[in-house]
């Protein structure tokens, strides 16, 4: 069995891959939907595998039965069952407890499964890695360093998994909402390592010294961009608790040093992008991977151009975080690449 997963691998990687992406995407629509509250408790939802559809699931109601851990909106606040049992005439505390971590008791059926909808492909994600660690001890004899990434990336998606946790207690805290955005671009890293180490076959295409250290150099701006970008968006959500959802146009009103750092970084990634490609393409370096690049480079400067002097258009603001999730992935691929080749051309 272990041998017929060792086979698999690499599509197991990249089927672990294409799930941490469609996580991001989920977070991003939950983001741009408000629904980030859409479940106040975890890894349930207001105490349900599956979570409720009607607000009246939530209400308490003589004569019906209710699990332990069960969660109802009472009196405009949560309440948890403390014990399997079948409510009375009359509402008694006693089977009561009050859920403590947060106040927040709102219940909208399309937030709420919004919410689960992006946990439910998390666990889906989880699941995939866990397999992808499983079959790794094929490669225990050949390449050791495969099955301790990969068995890490499962210790990640733990990790990942409480860091969630923890931005639903803190009712949605901008800095942890940016932490663990930070650790899923470092699990989409991880798992495009173990897909480029796990190849059989090293590229014959040419190495060239300079377009690498570049390319290095480009993805170091890019992460600070990223950096960037996320104080950014901690910038804006505070707006948005003080002026309110529908007051867009108030959102980047005097706005930090930060965000100008931002907005003219993006001149020089841009430069330095197409300096890479158009090396690509003169010394015939074959990363087809760079058209890429510059697509996505682009795509993500038309949407911070869009939010910023379009009072952010529906949708511009998860394009833009899903962009620059692959628009990273993207790159740290052909640093990769880059570094796998052997044969040498030119370092001039």
């Amino acid at each position: 069995m272990i041998q017929s997963l060792k086979n698999r691998y690499r599509k197991i990687v990249l089927a672990s891959l294409i799930l941490v992406y469609l996580v991001i995407i989920a977070g991003a629509v939950v983001r741009m939907t408000g629904s980030g509250m859409g479940c106040p408790d975890w890894p349930k939802c207001f105490g349900y595998l599956i979570p409720p559809t009607e607000r009246v699931q939530l209400e308490w109601q003589p004569e019906r039965s209710f699990k332990k851990g069960q969660v109802i909106i009472w009196e405009e606040s949560l309440k948890v069952a403390l014990k399997d049992f079948t409510t009375g005439n009359t509402y008694n505390p006693i089977n009561w407890e009050a859920y403590t971590r947060h106040d927040y008791a709102v219940f909208n059926p399309v937030h709420t499964w919004t919410e689960f909808i992006n946990r439910l492909i998390g666990a889906l994600a989880g699941l995939a890695t866990l397999i992808m660690a499983i079959a790794s001890f094929g490669f225990w004899k050949q390449n050791r360093k495969i099955v301790v990434l990969s068995w890490i990336t499962v210790a990640a998606m733990v990790f990942q998994a409480w860091l969630g946790a923890r931005v639903v207690y803190s009712v949605l805290q901008p800095v942890k909402i940016t932490i663990h955005m930070v650790m899923a671009l470092a699990i989409v890293a991880i798992l495009l390592y173990l897909l480029q180490i796990s190849k059989v076959k090293v590229s014959s295409l040419p190495k060239d010294r300079t377009f690498q250290n570049v390319l290095i150099g480009a993805l170091l701006l890019t992460i600070v961009q990223v950096v960037l970008g996320t104080q950014v968006r901690q910038f804006v959500d505070e707006q948005v608790d003080i002026v309110g959802y529908m007051a867009k146009e108030r959102w980047l009103e005097q706005p930090g040093v930060q965000f100008y750092i931002h907005r003219s970084f993006s001149i020089l990634i841009l430069a330095v992008n197409v300096f890479l490609l158009i090396r690509n393409q003169t010394k015939r370096l074959g990363f087809v991977l760079m058209n890429w690049v510059l697509f996505l480079l682009l795509i993500e400067i038309a949407t911070g151009l869009a939010m910023y002097y379009f009072d952010f258009p529906f949708g511009s603001q998860p394009l833009h975080l899903v962009i620059a999730a692959l628009f990273f992935g993207v790159q740290f691929y052909m640093v990769l690449e880059s570094m796998r080749r052997k044969s040498v051309v030119t370092t001039s």
